[in-house]
């Protein structure tokens, strides 16, 4: 009897064993889905942030988009915008990638990532930006930031006139590093548009490239913080940020094929959720989309007769047309139709547009790119008629004269 109430006791403790643990699965998933787990797209596109987009960096179209205009902390994403700032005052020449920096005592108070800098210690400004963009190093940033607007604080007021610009509306910095402050927010959309800035100024990739480098002669070692520039194709950074408040956040840039997309997620729970969903969304824009350069249908141009000008025609000839993002498979759908007048009105500037080419999908317009004169038409006038009267007399041989 006792060995029965025995088995029937332990086989009671496994049960609620297993229902502890069970439960723990539970509270545990709980927890990861009140993490939005997102698929709004494709059912396979489900990732763990609070907040994402995928964009297109070319055409700037979204690819992919979940609460992407709510505010969140952008922690160490912030510096993508110092970085710009840094670049637009190289490409000014305020600044250059020699400039000589000092660190000020309060670039060297900063907490969090660093490369531990000293009050009066002296690096480049292309040290700094290696310290910046592959550690994340926030006396870095702040030494930068100093270098370009002499204090801080200026330099957020730089920061936030940017973001206006650029049409950031949802985002207010109260510091260039990142760290934690109330009322420094910013939105997956917003960081896209300011990742897509600093991706046009190709300098950026000579820093968020490098997977190891160093500083003070190999005493320093730096470590990129994004692992996917070591691990995924075509990976060209760009920012990792983690803090308490804005948990662990990425704005991640790859291209293949003439194609740069930029995934950004914020809010993800752990280091390995964000690489895992930035993988996920940028593999799913590689896979679905393609940026096709359309091929100027050049038979269909004709010079076009200009109405009391010094020449009696003019050439037209394509602008450099614009790069469309089609879906796969869509490439063989589109359709060029080329508009141009019968005639023009002189004077005609050289590059002046005289026409359009209207794109269409599936008979839909999805964009148009223009035709432009290839020279100069000026008006007639007395002048230029007698002038003209002349030359024509001029080329004119004896014998047709005789004629």
């Amino acid at each position: 009897m006792k060995k029965i109430l025995s088995a029937l006791l332990a086989a009671l403790l496994i049960c609620l064993s297993s229902t502890c643990a069970f439960a723990e699965r539970l509270a545990s998933e709980k927890d990861v889905t009140a993490v939005e787990k997102v698929a709004d797209v494709d059912p396979a596109l489900t990732i763990v942030a609070k907040s994402a987009i995928l964009m297109e960096r070319s055409t700037g179209t979204v690819l992919f988009e979940h609460d992407a205009d709510t505010q969140m902390p952008p922690a160490s994403i912030t510096k993508i915008m110092t970085l710009l700032l840094v670049f637009e005052a190289i490409e000014s020449g305020k600044l250059t990638f020699e400039t000589e920096v000092t660190a000020s005592e309060h670039a060297c108070s900063m907490g969090g990532s660093q490369i531990w800098l000293e009050p009066g210690e002296v690096f480049t400004v292309h040290e700094l930006l290696k310290a910046a963009a592959i550690s994340s190093a926030n006396d870095a940033c702040v030494a930068l930031a100093e270098a370009v607007s002499g204090t801080e604080e200026t330099f957020v007021e730089l920061m936030n006139s940017r973001a206006a610009e650029l049409g950031m509306v949802n985002t207010v910095f109260k510091n260039c590093t990142g760290l934690d402050a109330e009322g420094h927010l910013s939105t997956a959309r917003d960081i896209a548009i300011m990742s897509a800035e600093l991706l046009s100024h190709p300098d950026i990739k000579n820093y968020s490239t490098v997977w190891m480098d160093s500083l003070r002669n190999g005493e320093t070692e730096l470590t990129n913080t994004n692992r996917l520039v070591r691990f995924y194709k075509g990976c060209t950074g760009l920012k990792t940020g983690s803090t308490d408040e804005a948990g662990c956040c990425l704005s991640a840039s790859a291209e293949r094929d003439g194609m740069e997309l930029i995934s950004v997620t914020l809010g993800s729970p752990n280091t390995d959720e964000r690489f895992a969903a930035a993988r996920k969304l940028l593999d799913y824009g590689f896979a679905n989309y393609s940026v096709v350069q359309m091929e100027t249908p050049a038979d269909a141009l004709k010079d076009i007769p200009v109405i009391h000008g010094t020449a009696d025609s003019v050439k037209p000839v394509f602008d450099v047309p614009k790069s469309f993002l089609l879906k796969k498979g869509q490439e063989q759908q589109i359709e060029q139709k080329v508009e141009l007048p019968e005639n023009i009105e002189a004077p005609v500037e050289a590059g002046q547009v005289i026409g359009k080419v209207r794109v269409y999908l599936n008979g839909g317009e999805i964009g148009e790119y223009n035709i432009v004169a290839e020279a100069a038409v000026e008006r007639m006038n007395f002048f230029t008629a007698v002038k003209k009267l002349l030359f024509e007399m001029i080329k004119t041989t004896p014998n047709e004269r005789k004629n």
